[in-house]
């Protein structure tokens, strides 16, 4: 559903380090570098329509984090193992350790993490992959 996002953050250096570890973990590559953006994985084409892209934005980020929320796809759920345990070790807290969570489906392994300029991130595996 989701073709490109962009997330706000208040200090680049720190959350560098931090959405350059997770993402990493998520097997998602860092495509670009500037002063005040950095951007994760493949903008969609015409002949890639199933592309998804992750900017980080230097700005002030936006009052009351607490609805805001991304949540990322993993191909197992030893990736949101890495998401969370990588994320917590570059400067996130933790906002729900790796687990299933039922009550979406039999299937939802996730994890939540708060990022270093207090977004609410996610990584969640549906399938019944380790």
């Amino acid at each position: 559903m989701l073709d490109h996002v962009s997330i706000s953050v208040s200090d680049m250096e720190t959350s560098e380090r931090f959405y350059d570890a997770v993402m990493a973990a998520l097997g998602v590559p860092k495509v670009n570098r500037f002063d005040d953006c950095i951007g994760y994985g493949e903008r969609a084409d015409a002949d890639h329509p199933e592309r998804c892209y992750l900017s980080i934005l230097l700005a002030d980020p936006p009052d009351g984090a607490y609805q805001r929320h991304w949540c990322f796809k993993a191909e197992s759920r030893a990736a949101v193992d890495a998401f969370w345990r990588i994320g917590c070790e570059n400067g996130g807290k933790d906002d729900g350790p790796p687990g299933f969570r039922p009550h979406y489906h039999a299937t939802y392994y996730a994890a939540f993490l708060i990022d270093p300029s207090g977004n609410r991130i996610e990584a969640v595996c549906h399938t019944e992959t380790t």
